[in-house]
């Protein structure tokens, strides 16, 4: 399974949207720092998140919320926070 996922930062405010095919390990390494695009930001907090059964479904929604019309949807969804364990 592959998942799309938005992250807000609690520092920033910020959104950061990725993909990934082990959620719990990706998400570990935005909080310790480990991704360049986001040791900025630390902590991250898990705000969204959609499973798929393929790469390619997954990447064309990653795509979708880096549109204007998918940045719209991301202000308009409830902030909950997720907690994987």
């Amino acid at each position: 399974m592959f998942h799309v996922y938005v992250r807000r930062s609690q520092t920033t405010g910020r959104f950061y949207v990725g993909s990934t095919g082990n959620i719990q390990d990706r998400l570990h390494r935005h909080n310790s720092g480990q991704s360049k695009a986001t040791c900025h930001g630390v902590p991250w907090t898990l705000i969204y998140l959609e499973t798929h059964p393929s790469r390619s479904e997954v990447t064309r929604r990653e795509k979708y919320f880096k549109t204007g019309k998918g940045r719209d949807e991301i202000q308009r969804l409830p902030q909950v926070q997720f907690s994987l364990g």
